[in-house]
Parts: structure tokens; sequence; C-alpha cells
């Protein structure tokens, strides 16, 4: 199968615990081999998740710990590019690579995007618009906000399967970077969540930006490592797809406004 994105330097993490290792490796080893068929196979892990963990999300109750991945601080580390990671994003394809810390490494992607850097951060900005923008996101609303600090409700659905989670932002777009974890002052059906988004003036294109995405997220429960894998690399193309699609879009909207002279009231914050 001819994939869309150039997958360089991807790293997962393994499964350390051995007892789990050996009751389920031929369960694992069948996942692996499945993994091109992503939709019958989130299906069934799905229905085997839902049934062997309890979600109990509930803004009223602190979340069990604060914090198990090593949340980013501070700006994003910066990331050089090679020959071929060039080539593939003046293409139009993402590109998929690692980021080396103290936990291992992190999935990165990275997308050019043609609209400026003003327009993506508005895209990404714009929480309660992500219902209609990002596939599975049924609900998302901000329920706090003073400067830097958002925090904002997400209500994930994959088919019947209910996911509600509370994020705590950063959100630095005068820097270039808004990083995230969950809000540990709330319970989340996730066990943890972190990451970020990067966005920098195109190094060759006035008017255009390189979007950059990471994050690391673990479920509650026992998840198999290659179809977590599978997800993250899935989780991370979706991310950079649907932010270049809605930036280009409001971007030529604007071209067309001002190539007739008319007026884009369109609030970017």
């Amino acid at each position: 199968m001819k994939r869309s994105a150039v997958e360089i330097g991807w790293r997962g993490r393994r499964n350390s615990r051995r007892g789990e290792h050996r009751s389920h490796s031929g369960l694992a080893a069948a996942w692996e081999r499945a993994a091109p068929n992503l939709g019958r196979l989130l299906v069934f892990v799905l229905i085997l998740h839902a049934t062997s963990t309890s979600r109990a999300a509930d803004p009223e109750s602190p979340h069990p710990h604060q914090g198990l991945i090593e949340p980013f601080a501070g700006p994003p580390p910066e990331l050089e590019l090679d020959a071929a990671q060039e080539r593939a994003l003046a293409a139009g394809q993402s590109i998929f690579t690692s980021l080396e810390g103290k936990a291992g490494g992190r999935g990165l992607a990275v997308q050019d995007i043609a609209a400026s850097p003003q327009e993506v951060w508005s895209r990404i900005r714009d929480f309660s618009d992500y219902p209609r923008m990002v596939d599975h996101i049924q609900e998302c609303e901000p329920y706090y906000e003073n400067g830097s600090d958002i925090r904002v409700r997400f209500v994930l659905k994959i088919l019947s399967f209910r996911y509600e989670y509370y994020i705590k932002h950063d959100f630095r777009p005068e820097a270039g970077y808004a990083s995230w974890t969950l809000d540990y002052s709330r319970n989340s059906d996730l066990d943890d969540s972190v990451g970020y988004w990067a966005v920098i003036p195109h190094p060759t294109k006035p008017g255009h930006s390189r979007l950059f995405y990471s994050i690391d997220m673990r479920m509650r429960g026992w998840f198999p490592g290659p179809l977590r894998r599978l997800l993250a690399r899935q989780g991370l193309r979706t991310a950079t797809s649907w932010v270049k699609r809605e930036a280009e879009s409001a971007a030529r909207e604007d071209d067309e406004l001002r190539a007739t002279g008319g007026r884009n009231d369109r609030d970017r914050s």
C-alpha cells in the first residue's frame, strides 16, 4: 500500500513487563500482522479495552496522579531536517520523526502549510469549532482562561466509546508554541497526556508556515504496544492534516476577499 507520508526514525516503546508480554504475546503478534487494516483492528481493541477498564471523568474530583509522563517545559527543541525530509515537505507530505528525551523517543509530525502562522494559530486556538474540524471530537469547550493558561474539556467519541478529558494548555503563540498536560485537578478518562504545537514562518516561502506537533498519551488499563504505536502514528498524521486543511481554506477565503475588495472580519486570536 502506498503511503502518503514519509515516516522517518520512528521508535516506539516496548513493554518491559515480562508477565504481560508472555500472557499477551500471541495476541500482540496478531495485532502487529493486522496493523495495515486499522479499521477492524481499532474496532476490536476498543471493544476489548472498553470492557476491561472503567471510565469516570469527573470535574469535581482530582486525577489519580499528578503526571506520569515528563511534560514539555518551555519552547520545544529545535529540529534539523535533512534533504529528504525537506523534499517530502515541499511535495505536500507530512513527515514523522522522533524527539529523544529522558523518557525515550516521542513521535513528532511536521507539515508545511500554505497559510501564515497567524492563520494557523487561529485554527488551533478555535476550540469551540473543533467538533467540526477534528474527526471524533464530539464536544470541546474552554472552561478556564488566565493569560497563557487555557483549560479545555474534550469529549472524544469513536464508535460508541466516549472518552472525556481535561487539558491544561500553556498557550504562547507569540513565542511560537503551545504545550499541554492533563488538568490534574480534574479526573480524566485518559491516564495521561502531554504534547505541544509549534508554528514557525516557513524558511523559504513568505506567507507560509511550518507546523510541528508532538503528543505522548496513555490510556487507562493495558493497551498493546504495537497498536499503541500504530494509533500514535495515525494520530500525528490526523492532527497535522486537519490544521493544514482548515488553515489553507481560511487563507484562500482571505485571498478571495482581498481580490474582490471584500473584508474579512474573522477573529484571529
